[in-house]
């Protein structure tokens, strides 16, 4: 209850709630839309979602603030590959902030001087490449934790406590990509950061795709890519440790 209570006091709790109610009306719009008698189900959801994604837009005005500090931070990282791919992450993540910020000045009607599709489209290019950059540092962290997860399966080999880690003779003569799929598993089961960090950048990228029309995907697909990324999201936002941490 404690960390419940610690969620929801926080903006970006608070966000991922209301992104995870979003996708959620997407997915079962997507759903239940092919099936007679439920369009006024499909229309109530379609209001919410769109109240929802309303409503978020509130929590999202000061993110700009929130990307430009992330980016003072990541200068300073140590490892050179983190450093760069999260530093243009975040510059990416300004950028793309600034203009959904814009895009919520015309939808309120503050200034109706400014072309909905061009900003859409440019927030869109830069949120792909803040995701994008992000998944490069991933797999930069995925390829180091591979070679520690190796190192250590090597030591422990040399030491004949083999069978502890539940290897076999069979191991050593399977197939390459069944091979590096194992390895691939166990470094990130043994890092569950990681994990959680690379299946939210997949699961978000599939948006900016879709609006590129670089990978076109259905409503539903985006619904349940966006409904796992917000879960993850939470996840981290309840459990800090869950974060991946900048080296």
């Amino acid at each position: 209850m404690d960390a419940f209570i610690r969620f929801t006091n926080q903006t970006q709790g608070r966000d991922r709630l209301f992104r995870a109610t979003q996708y959620t009306c997407m997915l079962l719009r997507y759903l239940l839309e092919p099936k007679a008698g439920k369009e006024k189900v499909v229309m109530k959801l379609k209001k919410l979602e769109s109240s929802v994604s309303t409503g978020r837009k509130w929590f999202r005005l000061g993110n700009v603030v929130h990307a430009i500090q992330a980016t003072e931070q990541s200068i300073h990282a140590t490892d050179l590959v983190p450093r760069l791919c999260l530093t243009l992450a975040n510059l990416n993540r300004v950028i793309y902030f600034i203009c959904d910020t814009i895009l919520w000045v015309r939808s309120v009607g503050l200034t109706s001087g400014i072309n909905k599709e061009k900003w859409r489209t440019r927030a869109a290019h830069h949120y792909c490449f803040s995701l994008l950059l992000s998944l490069v540092r991933d797999l930069y962290e995925i390829s180091l934790q591979m070679k520690r997860v190796t190192r250590d399966r090597a030591k422990k080999e040399k030491s004949a406590s083999q069978d502890s880690l539940g290897y076999s003779v069979a191991d050593e003569e399977t197939e390459w990509l069944q091979s590096f799929l194992l390895l691939l598993f166990r470094s990130l089961k043994q890092h569950p950061p990681l994990l959680l960090d690379t299946v939210k950048n997949l699961c978000d990228i599939l948006n900016p795709l879709d609006q590129l029309g670089i990978y076109k995907s259905n409503p539903g697909i985006i619904g349940l890519g966006g409904l796992v990324s917000s879960i993850a999201g939470m996840i981290t936002v309840a459990y800090p440790q869950m974060k991946l941490k900048t080296r």
